[in-house]
């Protein structure tokens, strides 16, 4: 059984990026770690160091059977859940015209409709507990999104409002819950984790097309450092303090800023109006 000193992670997509280095980290302040992901194999050299604190599990978030199969190892396993960290997930590039039908049903299963399920598998214990906190893993795509990520910020979006409504539900519960959105961070999620459409429609270069190139462009000089964003991460956590949103890195602030900046200006200009619509 664990230490009720130390808290336990549930951590999806563990095997790279900000799943790996929250795994890392998490293990670093003393806790106990889930790590799980479609290749666990990938984490076999953290397991072999830390054999006592970690634990690495196969997950596909798309399939309904993995994420029973692996909470329920899980649950076994240290007897609790403190903390899920709902992080998997895959983008897709590519103008809206130019993805497919399963392509973008493939998005929302890998960000949306995975999380979702990972939730609801996880939801029963959290309440019978009447503790923990939940994580889950935005994008700036979901702040305001680019021409070339509209499905991808679409499904990031979903996820988002999702989360507001989770936060109400849980808080008289005694469930903490925590959006997080950051900007571009050096992980390989360009490199690996980026699905391109197959269609490709020549009137969106200028648009989805650069966008596209500019990622490719920015591919491992990222502003951000996965490693101080898990370190943030759990410090929140260790805090006890539940932010519905936690913005990371400037460029993410920034957007943050100039997005509500925006839409105070449109909402002013258009208000009378809107405002005119309402009966007597």
């Amino acid at each position: 059984m664990s230490s009720a000193a130390s808290r336990v992670w549930f951590i999806t997509g563990a095997s790279s990026g900000f799943g790996r280095s929250l795994t890392e980290v998490a293990l670093s302040h003393g806790d106990l770690v889930i790590a799980t992901a479609r290749n666990p194999e990938a984490l076999s050299d953290l397991a072999s160091r830390v054999p006592d604190s970690l634990r690495v599990l196969p997950l596909d978030v798309t399939r309904p059977d993995s994420i029973a199969a692996a909470v329920q190892a899980a649950l076994a396993e240290w007897g609790r859940i403190d903390v899920l960290v709902n992080n998997a997930g895959q983008g897709l590039i590519g103008a809206v015209e130019e993805c497919a039908d399963a392509e973008s049903r493939a998005s929302f299963e890998t960000n949306f409709f995975g999380p979702l399920a990972v939730l609801r598998a996880l939801l029963p214990h959290f309440r019978e507990r009447r503790s923990g906190h939940i994580v889950q893993m935005g994008a700036a795509a979901a702040i305001a999104n680019y021409a070339g990520f509209g499905i991808y910020g679409a499904a990031k979006a979903a996820l988002s409002s999702l989360t507001e409504s989770l936060t109400q539900e849980l808080k008289p519960l005694g469930v903490r819950v925590t959006l997080v959105e950051p900007g571009p961070f050096r992980t390989d999620f360009i490199g690996r984790s980026l699905a391109r459409a197959t269609a490709t429609v020549p009137d969106y270069a200028a648009t989805s097309g650069r966008f596209g190139q500019y990622l490719a462009r920015i591919d491992g000089k990222q502003p951000g450092d996965p490693h101080r964003a898990a370190e943030a991460i759990v410090r929140l956590v260790q805090s006890g303090e539940a932010p519905q949103r936690f913005v990371l890195g400037r460029y993410a602030i920034d957007k943050t800023r100039k997005t509500f900046a925006a839409k105070e200006r449109e909402l002013a200009q258009f208000e009378a109006a809107g405002a005119a619509t309402d009966g007597v």
